[in-house]
């Protein structure tokens, strides 16, 4: 054996599990397909801005406790983010956001009342007819698309209901200065604790029986290695597991069982679209006498964008567009220069000021997860029918392969950076538990 575990994915659930199982004196090898640790957490740094500008997950949801403990230990914190709300319609000045999702979610509680799953989107036709309902219905649904990045056809109401009755979706912070820093301060420690990484290392096969993985891998390099050690974790997002027909796939050597395959295509991946545009100035701020000033989200009606939103408290010339869902697939057939360019468009027609947008605007960044072949899709949610789909994916399997990741979070925190971390956590102590006193 190469070693007693390894942990194939350093997204935030892989070095979680990684370091952990090192810190109980395990040899681990952790292999990662890109050139840098995160997975779907990215700060794009660029010597323009001090902010970074994040290209994946962004914010903190809930108490979040192994993230914000994570932060401590990195020297940053938790800010929060409850800034004004203004919303945009085609032709109609910018209005306060006086929508409180906490009253849309409540829309799911009558959810609890049927006899079988459905769609989101079958589940709010109910309320079309009423005139008292249908405003908070099409809230519900906006929050579904744009919040879970989910397309309502398809989502399971029964876990959307138990997702937004956990209460995490509510409580939202982001790390004063990104995420880079504690995703730094894990690989720190994975690499103090004695992991051995292998980043820009694709898994092309595992093949595996009780007690004895072998994990074939090649690098950008062209170099292929195999791996050998007694167990091992995934964190492969659900888009990278189910992904079959060419050579990104990864296969596994017996087949997964019938339960985590039926698990797997239960779960879907939120399709999600990110522009990071830099501006001159924070010209926003200066408009209509300031009124924008202490704006934290611009959310848009009948644009390809759902909301554009900066970075405060900390004040920057950074602003974030974010389609998620449905608007995310519909631009998944433009170039990168055209959906910059829509981004832009947008965001200036917010305001009515789509020339000074231009003229204020100095560059910009964006990223396509559907398309990035190493996430195929921003983040998890489930469909109809696969309400317990998260915990039969998070099962081991014969003591020697074990699953973690946002996706095998069972309480309530799947799509979120504290649950991916959580499950990792989870992996190890199985893994750990399942090797019991033969590791050495």
């Amino acid at each position: 054996m190469d070693a007693d575990a390894i942990v194939i994915g350093a997204g935030a659930a892989g070095l979680a599990a990684a370091r952990s199982l090192a810190s109980r004196s395990l040899r681990v090898v952790l292999l990662e397909a890109r050139d840098r640790v995160g997975g779907r957490v990215w700060s794009h740094v660029l010597a323009r801005g001090a902010v970074a500008a994040e290209l994946g997950a962004e914010f903190i949801h809930g108490p979040a406790a192994e993230t914000r403990a994570l932060l401590r230990d990195a020297g940053t914190a938790a800010v929060d983010t409850g800034h004004e709300s203004w919303v945009y319609s085609e032709g109609v000045e910018l209005q306060h956001d006086e929508r409180d999702f906490r009253s849309a979610a409540a829309i799911f509680e009558a959810a609890d009342k049927l006899q079988r799953d459905e769609s989101v989107d079958q589940f709010l036709r109910r309320f079309e007819a009423d005139d008292k309902m249908r405003a908070t219905a099409d809230a519900a649904r906006l929050f579904v698309e744009g919040f879970e990045a989910a397309d309502p056809a398809v989502a399971s109401v029964l876990a959307i209901a138990d997702e937004w009755r956990s209460g995490v979706d509510f409580a939202i912070a982001r790390p004063l200065g990104g995420y880079h820093p504690m995703f730094e301060r894990l690989r720190a420690e994975c690499a103090a604790a004695g992991v051995w990484s292998y980043l820009s290392t694709a898994v092309r096969r595992v093949s595996w029986r009780r007690g004895s993985v072998a994990v074939d891998a090649q690098s950008s390099y062209g170099e292929s290695r195999t791996i050998r050690a007694r167990a091992a974790i995934v964190t492969l997002p659900v888009g990278v597991l189910r992904h079959r027909g060419d050579e990104t796939e990864v296969v596994f050597e017996p087949d997964l069982p019938s339960a985590t395959r039926d698990a797997l295509e239960k779960i879907e991946m939120g399709h999600v679209v990110r522009v990071g545009l830099w501006f001159r100035s924070a010209f926003w701020e200066r408009l209509r006498d300031e009124r924008y000033r202490d704006s934290g989200f611009f959310r848009c009606q009948g644009q390809p964008f759902h909301v554009y939103w900066t970075q405060l408290p900390v004040r920057s010339e950074l602003i974030i567009a974010w389609a998620g869902g449905p608007k995310a697939t519909a631009l998944s057939g433009a170039s990168r220069e055209e959906v910059i360019r829509c981004a832009l468009d947008g965001f200036g027609a917010v305001f009515g000021e789509r020339a000074l947008a231009r003229e204020e605007f100095e560059g910009a960044v964006m990223h396509d997860w559907g398309r990035d072949p190493f996430a195929r899709g921003a983040y998890s949610y489930v469909t109809v029918g696969g309400r317990n789909a998260r915990g039969q994916l998070a099962a081991p399997i014969d003591d020697t392969l074990f699953f973690a990741g946002e996706a095998t979070s069972t309480d309530g925190q799947g799509g979120t950076v504290n649950g991916a971390l959580e499950t990792g956590e989870r992996a190890a102590r199985e893994l750990a538990a399942s090797l019991g006193g033969s590791a050495k």
